[in-house]
């Protein structure tokens, strides 16, 4: 981590790769609290901290109001985090049951998917068979009409 104690917006904005009006946002949800200079936000080490967590939690699929839950129950404990590990015990589960919900839907799509496709392409072996069978009896009609010709 930086030695660093105070960051400005732009400073977090490229150091994560994310906006200002990003970090902005999350600072009128709640979830950080920069001090100000005049108009200047000055971002502590604490914020730089929170900043990261919210991207975490974000890549983890945890929604703006969970994390800012688990901030609250970090911020009103002083001595010991049994509540905010509950918590995030809590959201964890719910956030992995999710997760199988979407592999099993994901599951079920690939097996539609792929009976669909064998029955399209069943479909397109037929229609090819009956045009080889058309072509053919044209064919035979064209020879048929070449000889009586002769």
């Amino acid at each position: 981590m930086s030695e660093k104690r105070t960051f400005s917006i732009s400073e977090l904005s490229q150091e994560f790769d994310i906006t200002t009006r990003s970090i902005r946002f999350y600072e009128d949800q709640g979830l950080l609290k920069p001090s100000r200079r005049g108009q200047t936000r000055i971002f502590s080490t604490k914020d730089r901290v929170r900043l990261k967590l919210i991207l975490r939690g974000k890549r983890m699929g945890f929604s703006l109001g969970q994390t800012k839950e688990l901030f609250d129950l970090w911020d009103e404990t002083i001595t010991g985090n049994e509540k905010q590990l509950l918590k995030m015990l809590e959201i964890l589960a719910d956030r992995r049951a999710h997760l199988e919900q979407q592999k099993a839907d994901l599951a079920m799509a690939e097996m539609e998917m792929d009976n669909a496709e064998t029955r399209c392409r069943e479909a397109l072996a037929d229609v090819q068979k009956k045009k080889e069978a058309h072509d053919q009896g044209e064919q035979v009609l064209k020879d048929a009409a070449a000889d009586s010709g002769r």
